[in-house]
């Protein structure tokens, strides 16, 4: 489950690691794999028109609000979480505030305290069936 292949999660590309005694303070903007263990005192925001998938693992800490397509968490998150792809909160995954999601997966023994509000892509003539970037402002909204 936790960074499996399925659903697109796990992209080929470059991966970046905030290791378990790292602490960066300040907005973290990449696109490709971000791996947090230690710990992010700021907002994490995938490129716009990038892949990027972000895994917050066992002991990693984000205080501040997640803005990325695919997500992983199974360590705490402070701050609210937009995912316009799809989310999954592992069996120690904390969120404390709002998720707002696409499509979600909750183990048993995640926790969500906030408000969990799904967010549906409209579509825009696309006739292949894929998602179209209708909503996206919804996702990408910074505060």
């Amino acid at each position: 489950m936790l960074g499996s292949n399925k659903l697109g999660f796990g992209n080929s590309g470059s991966t970046t690691l905030v290791s378990r005694d790292t602490v960066i303070v300040g907005e973290v903007r990449f696109s490709g794999n971000l791996d947090v263990e230690g710990l992010v005192q700021g907002n994490i925001i995938a490129m716009p028109d990038k892949e990027a998938f972000l895994r917050v693992v066992h002991g990693g800490r984000v205080e501040g609000d997640i803005h990325v397509p695919s997500v992983v968490i199974n360590g705490c998150v402070e701050g609210n979480v937009y995912s316009s792809k799809h989310l999954e909160l592992a069996t120690r995954g904390q969120v404390h505030g709002d998720v707002h999601y696409a499509l979600v997966e909750m183990a048993a023994g995640s926790e969500v305290n906030g408000a969990l509000k799904h967010c549906v892509e409209h579509a825009s003539g696309d006739a292949g069936g894929g998602q179209a970037d209708g909503n996206r402002d919804e996702f990408a909204k910074v505060d």
